[in-house]
């Protein structure tokens, strides 16, 4: 199990850099908590950590973002809150970007839950106040 406390908005990067030293092999991350604990923050922290170059913005609306490194990879970001249903995640190909061995980082993913595989990381967000957020992880 992984968890790490997050005391500010300067510590994110450390502890984006944490988590996926402490995941090396795992592609697919599953992100939990209420709305505004900073998924999308964190997930942002990720993809700069993997080396993203592009703008990274929530997929609300559109379902998923796409995002390309430096070395020219992929990472796919998913955000299912407005999903009314799985056959929606279906409809845009997530088994494909699900199995294409990139990196998946999923917001809301309950809300898709028959469809998530077995060992993925789930990682769960908890506010503690305003600026500090405990971070918890482990595949399942």
């Amino acid at each position: 199990m992984f968890s790490i406390h997050i005391n500010s908005v300067e510590e994110i990067q450390t502890a984006a850099k944490s988590l996926l030293n402490h995941f090396p092999s795992e592609r697919i991350f599953a992100f939990y908590g209420k709305m505004g604990a900073g998924k999308t923050t964190f997930i942002k922290a990720l993809c700069r950590q993997l080396g993203s170059v592009d703008p990274i913005t929530s997929p609300t609306f559109a379902l998923v973002n796409e995002y390309s490194t430096s070395t020219n990879e992929r990472i796919f970001h998913f955000d299912f809150y407005r999903i009314k249903d799985v056959e929606e995640a279906l409809d845009i190909g997530f088994d494909d970007y699900l199995y294409s061995g990139k990196y998946c980082m999923m917001e809301w993913p309950e809300n898709i839950a028959p469809l998530l595989p077995e060992n993925i990381v789930e990682v769960k967000i908890e506010v503690l106040d305003s600026s500090r957020r405990q971070l918890t992880a482990n595949i399942v």
